[in-house]
């Protein structure tokens, strides 16, 4: 059952995207985000943005690839990964989104020991991608049907890649689809692991850990390993754009 706080957007109406984002209470993110791993966005796009984004999945110029889950062991459904340029929405929340969340992903990899620093314009981490061979954009669109699901897994596309990650779900539940919820899973050292299923309406955005996250403990921080996935589709067409930080090799 999902037990995470939504985060609402403040009582004034704001038509772009990346001051929606500023809206929000960062701090409280953050802090949900070290107690949880993840933290909902509610209300980041709009039913009209949301069907806009879902029709693109037909405009097959725009993409660079299109994956078949099945073919390669990941489950049942489909995704397209953008081409660059990007859309302009889903440019613009991916930076905007990004300078949001650098200062939690820099606080985690002190706390981690990982001695990586994130630069605060998501450009000047483009250019580390990039120099390092990941060049191709990563952001996605999800298309399931019924019976179609996500096996749990991580989104890391080489050697750099930032430590959280973003799932916006375009479709209504209960009305385009049932079932099809975003499963979360935590490996904690010499424990179970352990779910979360968290619930999302449409627009709806979910940012959560990529691959480890640190958690505190009696002895100081300690390291998860987190994946994430999509319960089967029990009917329907549920839509999601996928909004990764990094690029890929």
């Amino acid at each position: 059952m999902n037990k995470h706080k939504t985060h609402e957007l403040g009582d004034q109406m704001v038509d772009r995207p990346e001051q929606r984002v500023a809206q929000y209470n960062w701090a409280a993110i953050h802090e949900q985000l070290d107690r949880d791993g993840c933290a909902v966005l509610s209300s980041l796009l709009s039913r009209d943005e949301c069907t806009a984004i879902a029709r693109q999945y037909n405009e097959e110029d725009i993409f660079r690839s299109h994956i078949h889950m099945k073919r390669h062991g990941f489950g049942q459904g489909e995704y397209k990964y953008y081409s660059y340029p990007l859309p302009g929405v889903v440019s613009q929340l991916r930076s905007t989104l990004y300078a949001r969340l650098a200062p939690i992903a820099n606080t985690w990899a002190v706390r981690m020991g990982t001695g990586i620093q994130y630069p605060e314009m998501h450009s000047d981490y483009l250019d580390m991608c990039h120099r390092s061979g990941q060049e191709r954009p990563t952001p996605l669109l999800l298309q399931y049907v019924e019976g179609d699901f996500n096996c749990l897994h991580q989104d890391l596309y080489g050697d750099l890649f930032f430590p959280l990650q973003v799932a916006c779900l375009l479709s209504e539940p209960g009305r385009d689809f049932r079932g099809g919820e975003f499963v979360l899973t935590e490996q904690r050292p010499r424990m179970q692991s352990r779910p979360q299923v968290v619930s999302l309406g449409q627009g709806d955005a979910v940012v959560f850990a990529v691959n480890t996250r640190p958690v505190k403990g009696t002895r100081g921080d300690y390291r998860v390993t987190t994946r994430h996935g999509v319960s089967r589709l029990e009917e329907g067409h549920r839509h999601t754009l996928g909004i990764i930080f990094h690029d890929a090799k």
